[in-house]
């Protein structure tokens, strides 16, 4: 048990100590080791073509007409049966991906290093909202927006910040907490925010003014611009927090649709998995949960870190939005979550519970000792490839996985006795 506890100090003090900075946005080939081509990096644990489920697929073949592998969607679909494309998690890679999580060589990734252990993550540019690739959805209008983001919106990004020198991050979440922000469903406040610091330096090093309104307007005009960043981010904090003997906290969360896996530090780069669980939460006109997709996508790395559906109660509005109650219900969930987490977050504070930092470090141990699942915000895909969003909701974590991870960790210590 003292072995387990002084693992545990230790790994939430990586995660803590972290100095997170959006230092560049680049083509992912070039920066990612081994994405080559016909090369696909997902979400959530590992799987094959032969269990993914529908948006998953829809948004691979989608990205591979992007990418120029295949000259339309049948053709990326027959050739993804037929094994012409290798899939990884984009966890292997020092990525993160939202929801199917599709990154590959072409797309431009934003690079967040940890200038405190030096380790730097990848997450590609959010699109937006709607029938988008990370939702399953692959039409024309989806292809022409990944174009934008790729040929306008990425070099513009890469200029302004290497012009900036690099933009931290941790101050950024403090002010959007204050402002309403839990960094998974609502990221109004930190859009807001990073393009008030931004726009400066993408206006010193614009070389053409309508590009330069294109950039503008497409980061004010998506609400969830954000959400990519802060992901990277998690990632960044949370991999030093990894490989600690006898460490029970959580370090990544993740899914694919069909599995939910995590990361324990203290059983390093190993997945445990189980059926992922189907969202609850609130439907768009026309849609109901008989459209939905059980969850998925890398963003739980938020959760991870204190954000998400643990600092709900900085965000009341999203409460309604998820499904899950009034505002004071929001308040609960915090609460709730700091019952199986092993420390707070002083940089990070909620207005709404008197400042208390929000809850980080999630152990495994706590959730089985408690039945607690952690909770995470969350949006929902049509089953279909090719529909897109269909809603917002929350999900829990399957209890199944912490059960394996704590046998994992078990054995571990087992080995060192």
């Amino acid at each position: 048990m003292e072995k387990i506890e002084s693992a545990n100090k230790q790994a939430l003090s990586k995660i803590l100590q972290a100095e997170p900075v959006l230092i560049d946005v680049q083509p992912a080939g070039e920066v990612i080791e081994g994405l080559g081509k016909n090369v696909i990096l997902h979400s959530g644990p590992p799987i094959g073509w032969d269990r993914m489920c529908g948006p998953m697929r829809g948004a691979v073949c989608g990205i591979a007409v992007f990418e120029g592998w295949a000259k339309d969607l049948t053709e990326a679909e027959t050739m993804a049966a037929r094994g012409g494309f290798t899939f990884h998690p984009n966890h292997h890679f020092g990525a993160v991906g939202p929801m199917t999580g599709m990154t590959t060589m072409s797309q431009p990734v934003m690079i967040v290093e940890n200038r405190k252990f030096g380790n730097r993550t990848y997450c590609t540019i959010n699109e937006g909202l709607g029938t988008v690739l990370r939702f399953g959805g692959n039409n024309a209008e989806v292809l022409d927006r990944l174009r934008l983001i790729a040929g306008v919106v990425g070099p513009a990004l890469s200029a302004a910040l290497r012009a900036a020198g690099g933009m931290p991050l941790k101050s950024i979440i403090a002010r959007g907490l204050a402002m309403g922000d839990e960094m998974h469903q609502r990221n109004v406040a930190c859009t807001a925010v990073f393009l008030r610091e931004i726009a400066p330096h993408l206006a010193a090093t614009a070389t053409d003014a309508g590009k330069l309104v294109r950039v503008l307007s497409y980061i004010r005009d998506n609400d969830q611009f954000f959400l990519n960043i802060a992901m990277a981010m998690g990632k960044a904090m949370t991999d030093p927090a990894n490989g600690i003997p006898g460490s029970t906290i959580v370090t990544a969360m993740n899914r694919n649709g069909t599995d939910f896996g995590i990361r324990v530090s203290g059983t390093g780069e190993r997945w445990f998995t189980a059926p992922v669980e189907m969202p609850k939460g609130l439907y768009f006109p026309g849609y109901s949960e008989q459209d939905a997709n059980p969850d998925m996508g890398d963003s739980a790395i938020v959760e991870t870190i204190g954000l998400g559906g643990f600092a709900m109660a900085a965000a009341p509005a999203v409460a309604g939005f998820v499904g899950a109650g009034t505002a004071s219900d929001a308040a609960q969930f915090t609460r709730r979550m700091s019952e199986i987490t092993v420390g707070r977050n002083s940089d990070w504070t909620i207005p709404n519970l008197d400042f208390a930092g929000v809850p980080t470090g999630i152990d495994i141990r706590k959730v089985l000792r408690t039945g607690i699942a952690p909770v995470i915000n969350t949006g929902i895909a049509h089953k279909k490839p090719g529909v897109g969003q269909v809603g917002a909701g929350i999900v829990r974590a399957p209890l199944r996985c912490f059960e394996r991870a704590l046998e994992g960790v078990a054995g571990t210590l087992a080995d060192q006795i």
